[in-house]
């Protein structure tokens, strides 16, 4: 169909006269498969790839044009594009007549006929202003974008389509430092795969067979903006309140000063809880989707795993580990602060995969990459106890687990000889430590000399010397049935805990850092925030208006279907 017909016929439908023009006359087809890569270059430009497969119906006319919307308020040239139908280059690039911010490619003598089918494949390259700051607070400022693929006329494609997104992030980075957004509209998973391509770009994969190519679908993520040039990051739209015009509204509709101080203290108020809502919600490194009420409780957890479900603080999982792989004989404290680990060779065959994955972070010698190495680990170990709650009670395994610590406690307190306590201590200590309220609860129980493991040792490299000693720490003699005597460890029950505590600050202040933004980076993988929200405004089927103030706007919109 000539695009002038197309034209004259909406023309005619304007000015109300009847035609005797059928749906017949309009495309109508269907995209069994559907591709949709989109890249952020290290130049901080982007780089947008679809490949459809159509079948165009029986008794339809020829797919002629192929419409692609761009993103809004980014720039690009046509110059810069290319697209191939069947294999055969498309040479007709040009600005849309159907849309109002996209791109039309003229299939010429390859257009798809009635019945028939065709690959077509567009190449986007060198597409700029599709990056903004980031909002969330980060250890170090972020860069984020917005995508929506593009879609086709409603009533000119039916059926469901086999759809593929990628998002590429620029290359360089660890896999804790990117996040992304869970999808919006999206009938698939939240959750994408992930890995390195073969250029060592990060991606994050979406995959679903049943989309609807006449909706619009909406990714993003977030990097550190230190991987993009800081000219290729835009200013986002304004979305800011015009507090001086309420002031003004209010002083004119003869309110009192006290109105306008009541109303300034609320927007403090709104202040400091989105602030503290905001650190809050990043401590939760727990997917809502575990607090599903299934049935029965998940027995076999592990101290560690437990203390995951009840969310405790990252720098005491940590600590939690460090104590399992010293217990194991796997590794052994060689110092303090900074803390130093020397791993046993061989290790140890009974250990569990985020020790293993713990011990390998030790093994790094950059702050920072062994940094990574223990979000990564700790984002492994959240994933795995979410996979294996499923179908189980979350407060069920909460409340039996806690009880498991209660009898912990309990059991070491029942101890009545030293060399009991020892073993009970020694078996109990890993879900003591799994106590949200472990430092006080220690200080109560251990209020006399406690005889330590003998792997303590391996944990202090300072005990049993001249610094223990002078502490009251040391061994001390207890006497055997029959006579005769032997020597155990023992520290100052203070001395103990202090010890366990100060372990875990340890942890926080020289391993992982700063607390927040260390456990920000493992939440933003295992439970990431909602996207930004985004408004669209459409005119006459096609182009897109977005306001992406939170994380970026690269929204490609409406297309195809003429």
């Amino acid at each position: 169909m000539k695009k002038w017909i197309c034209l004259l016929v909406l023309s005619v439908i304007l000015l109300g006269l009847n035609t005797g023009v059928v749906a017949g006359q309009s495309y109508h087809f269907q995209v069994p498969k559907a591709v949709v890569n989109y890249t952020i270059n290290s130049d901080g430009t982007a780089t947008i790839e679809y490949t459809y497969n159509f079948v165009n119906d029986t008794g339809a006319p020829s797919i002629e044009y192929v419409d692609i919307g761009m993103p809004a308020n980014s720039t690009y040239s046509y110059s810069d594009m290319s697209g191939q139908i069947n294999g055969n280059t498309i040479s007709h690039i040009a600005k849309s007549t159907a849309i109002s911010n996209g791109v039309e490619f003229g299939l010429g003598t390859n257009s798809i006929p009635a019945g028939g089918s065709g690959t077509f494949h567009a190449l986007l390259t060198n597409v700029r202003g599709v990056l903004y700051p980031g909002t969330a607070q980060e250890s170090e400022p972020y860069a984020s974008t917005q995508f929506e693929t593009n879609y086709f006329t409603s009533g000119s494609v039916s059926g469901n389509t086999d759809m593929t997104v990628t998002i590429f992030l620029p290359k360089g980075m660890s896999t804790s430092q990117p996040r992304y957004y869970p999808p919006k509209n999206w009938p698939g998973s939240d959750t994408p795969t992930s890995g390195y391509d073969s250029q060592g770009q990060i991606y994050y994969t979406w995959e679903a067979p049943n989309t609807n190519l006449s909706k619009g679908y909406i990714f993003g993520a977030g990097f550190p903006a230190s991987f993009v040039p800081s000219s290729a990051i835009g200013t986002p739209p304004s979305n800011t309140i015009n507090f001086g015009g309420i002031v003004s509204w209010i002083t004119a509709n003869g309110c009192a000063c006290g109105g306008i101080a009541v109303f300034v203290l609320f927007i403090g108020w709104v202040v400091y809880q989105s602030s503290v809502g905001a650190r809050k919600r990043k401590m939760q490194y727990l997917p809502p989707k575990i607090s599903i009420e299934g049935h029965g409780i998940k027995r076999g957890l592990t101290a560690v795993e437990a203390g995951i479900l009840m969310q405790q603080p990252m720098d005491k999982i940590l600590t939690m580990i460090l104590f399992s792989t010293v217990k194991k004989g796997a590794a052994t404290v060689t110092k303090r602060d900074p803390l130093t680990i020397q791993n046993t060779d061989p290790l140890p065959q009974d250990l569990r995969p985020y020790e293993v994955d713990f011990l390998n972070a030790f093994q790094e010698d950059n702050d920072a990459k062994r940094r990574a190495a223990l979000q990564d680990l700790m984002i492994k170990l959240v994933q795995s106890v979410t996979s294996k709650m499923k179908g189980f009670s979350l407060k069920e395994t909460v409340d039996y687990y806690k009880k498991i610590i209660d009898r912990a406690w309990q059991y070491i307190q029942e101890a009545d000889t030293p060399e009991v306590e020892m073993k009970n201590l020694d078996e109990a200590m890993d879900w003591t430590m799994a106590d949200s309220d472990y430092e006080e609860r220690s200080r109560r129980v251990f209020t006399g000399p406690v005889f330590v493991p003998i792997w303590w040792g391996r944990y202090d490299p300072s005990f049993g010397g001249g610094a223990t000693a002078a502490a009251g720490g040391g061994a001390a003699p207890v006497a055997r049935p029959g006579g005769g005597s032997i020597s155990l460890p023992q520290l100052p029950g203070s001395t103990f805990a202090a010890s366990v505590v100060g372990g875990i600050q340890n942890f926080s202040a020289n391993v992982i850092g700063d607390i927040t933004n260390f456990t920000s980076g493992v939440t933003n993988k295992t439970n990431p925030p909602p996207p930004p929200s985004s408004g669209r405004s459409f005119g006459g089927g096609g182009g897109c208006a977005c306001a992406c103030a939170c994380a970026g706007c690269a929204c490609a919109c409406a297309g195809g279907g003429r």
